[in-house]
């Protein structure tokens, strides 16, 4: 990645660690679930709307680093509209996106959140990126327990 295309990615990074879109609690939710990362102490419940097999709504609350508040926000961006089955998809595209050295994911389908395969460069930092996504992924298959990044 150029020099000046990756100071674009960080400063959407920082601008969504900074002012999280769709922060709040959704009293109506169909869908809840909690995650934590024990490693960073990031946390965040995921609220969501599912309706006719599409998420209408979603939005998220908690506190963490940078990079787990972007991605909570970036996602949360993402997939209001989304069947459920693309939300599953882009679950596992996602992963393999963060955790695979030679994943073979079209980036232009993931928009904005493909900004976050830099996070791959710093091992620590997947959980970080990754908790909203299997809390998201943990409320939609409707797991009791909830998701911790060390499970």
């Amino acid at each position: 990645m150029n020099p000046e295309l990756q100071a674009i990615y960080q400063d959407v990074i920082i601008d969504h660690g900074r002012h999280p879109r769709n922060h709040g609690e959704l009293e109506a939710s169909t869908h809840t679930q909690r995650g934590y990362n024990p490693v960073c102490g990031d946390e965040l419940t995921m609220y969501l709307i599912v309706e006719n097999d599409c998420v209408s709504d979603v939005k998220f609350k908690g506190q963490g680093c940078a990079i787990s508040m972007a991605s909570a926000s970036l996602m949360t961006e993402w997939l209001k509209g989304k069947t459920l089955a693309e939300a599953k998809q882009q679950f596992e595209q996602f992963q393999q996106l963060l955790t695979q050295a030679d994943a073979n994911i079209d980036t232009e389908k993931l928009g904005k959140i493909a900004i976050l395969e830099g996070v791959k460069a710093y091992p620590m930092r997947v959980k970080c990126a990754t908790l909203a996504w299997h809390t998201m992924n943990a409320a939609l298959s409707n797991d009791a327990e909830s998701v911790s990044t060390e499970q």
